[in-house]
């Protein structure tokens, strides 16, 4: 039995593409996942299966929150031990306790690539943010007070390459890796 991570992309953001989270894990288990269990109201979900298809179970949530719900939501699946491999290719810049600075992970969703993501939103502000590169993911740290004046912050919100990230913070991805 796999364990797995489904995020969802920008649901409940604005007032817009609400899904609650109840009838999300509905909608999971119906699909006969088990032990599902969701996490705030961003799109989290932390669900088995014996599939080990990951793009077939991709295909298979997406299907059914277009079918239940009547959106069109990109979803991001992953191993729960692969998050647990990213996780540990942290660099030791990101997800300390400051305050001052807002770390995420940035999860690039397939075909897309990093290559991609950076061409789109091209070099960090030197220091004002970082980014480290982990495969499927990017590591990325910013000033909070600064964060308009960061390179990444306003075309990971609004460029051509928008559509293929899902983006969590440090905090949230620790605990989804735990569930």
């Amino acid at each position: 039995m796999e364990r797995y991570a489904g995020l969802l992309r920008g649901i409940n953001v604005s007032g817009k593409n609400k899904i609650q989270m109840a009838a999300l894990k509905k909608g999971f288990e119906d699909l006969s996942f088990q032990d599902v269990r969701t996490y705030l109201n961003s799109g989290n979900v932390v669900f088995s299966s014996p599939e080990t298809d990951r793009e077939a179970v991709r295909q298979r949530i997406e299907t059914m929150i277009r079918t239940v719900f009547g959106l069109e939501i990109p979803v991001y699946v992953i191993r729960q031990t692969d998050l647990k491999k990213i996780l540990d290719c942290a660099p030791d810049w990101w997800g300390t306790p400051d305050p001052d600075i807002y770390d995420n992970l940035i999860f690039i969703l397939p075909p897309a690539s990093f290559g991609d993501v950076y061409r789109e939103c091209g070099e960090p502000k030197e220091g004002l943010e970082k980014i480290r590169d982990c495969g499927e993911a990017v590591f990325w740290s910013f000033l909070r007070s600064e964060y308009m004046k960061t390179n990444w912050w306003p075309k990971t919100a609004s460029a051509g390459i928008r559509d293929a990230l899902t983006i969590r913070t440090a905090n949230t991805v620790r605990r989804i890796a735990g569930m």
